[in-house]
């Protein structure tokens, strides 16, 4: 099993920046790629970014060029940096992980619990 723990939500004015962080603990096999999702009221969850074990990165067009991610293998954390933000970035941010067997040869999936994200107008 695999725990994930999010840190470093909170209320920020537009045009500031936070810096979030997950914290997996457990399981964690090499093959893997953790990622941030967000969920604002009324609307579905939708992928942030994501990097993968070598640090290959992915992310939606709305935060190309304000958002980072980045992740520390030694310590098994996952960091999003979030600069120039917007009020429409206001939403829950969860940290997800998926993890490949190569002895069940299937995908793991993982969440955290969440942390609140508000930019204020």
């Amino acid at each position: 099993q695999v725990q994930l723990v999010e840190s470093g939500g909170g209320l920020v004015q537009a045009g500031g920046s936070l810096r979030l962080s997950c914290a997996a603990s457990g399981r964690i096999l090499n093959r893997n790629v953790i990622g941030w999702h967000r969920q604002a009221p009324g609307n579905q969850r939708e992928l942030v970014a994501s990097i993968t074990r070598d640090g290959r990165t992915n992310y939606t067009d709305s935060v190309k060029g304000r958002f980072t991610i980045s992740r520390d293998n030694a310590s098994n954390t996952v960091y999003l940096q979030m600069n120039s933000l917007k009020p429409e970035d206001t939403a829950v941010y969860y940290c997800n992980a998926n993890i490949f067997s190569l002895i069940t040869s299937r995908w793991s999936h993982y969440w955290g619990q969440g942390t609140q994200v508000t930019v204020s107008s």
